[in-house]
């Protein structure tokens, strides 16, 4: 008697514990979806770089490190680095003076595409915007390259006689297209920005 008892008890309580085992797997758990890191930037607030370069440029106040120097080559020639600390970014950019001369405005030419063209092996796409002043006499084009390259934007500006502006976008960081994209979209404004705020001297 004392042991059909005892068979009905762990009867029972095998019953029970099966019974909470298939209550507890009874939720669905669905992973999580993905989901990109959300930044918040400043609004961007320009001003005039008063830089004494053959040009002249708006850019905006997160660029707190502002170096320029006389690059050595054949025709007049500065560097110009763009600092963004809080955004661990750079803008470079190299201005030449054309002198009038065609072949320098060929070369000045090739030597911007060549740039952009050196990231297509690594880039998912590269759409090029033509951008155009003819009040300023500005004229030349905006490239987004996508995907893990060294340079997400890259950009050149002329008046085709006497000036030619390059620029390009560098982060110190290892090129991530998820991580870098929305500081990367933030600062390709910055560069749309200066293409537009471009005066030649």
């Amino acid at each position: 008697m004392i042991l059909k008892q005892t068979y009905s008890l762990v009867f029972k309580i095998f019953l029970m514990f099966g019974f909470f085992l298939l209550m507890s797997c009874g939720e669905d758990y669905v992973p999580k979806p993905k989901a990109y890191l959300r930044l918040e930037y400043p609004k961007a607030k320009y001003v005039d770089t008063n830089l004494e370069l053959p040009f002249s440029f708006e850019t905006n106040v997160l660029a707190t490190h502002i170096k320029t120097k006389k690059v050595n080559a054949s025709t007049e020639s500065y560097g110009i680095n763009l600092e963004y600390p809080t955004l661990k970014g750079t803008i470079f950019l190299t201005y030449k003076a054309i002198e009038k001369d065609k072949k320098n405005l060929i070369a000045f030419l090739r030597d911007a595409q060549n740039l952009t063209q050196k990231h297509a092996i690594k880039a998912d796409e590269i759409p090029v915007t033509p951008y155009e002043n003819d009040e300023r006499k500005v004229y030349g084009a905006f490239a987004e390259v996508k995907g893990n390259v060294a340079s997400p934007a890259q950009f050149y500006v002329t008046d085709s006689v006497n000036h030619f502006l390059t620029g390009s976008l560098y982060f110190h960081a290892k090129p991530n297209y998820d991580s870098i994209l929305p500081a990367a979209n933030y600062l390709q404004k910055d560069i749309k920005h200066i293409m537009e705020s471009v005066t030649w001297k």
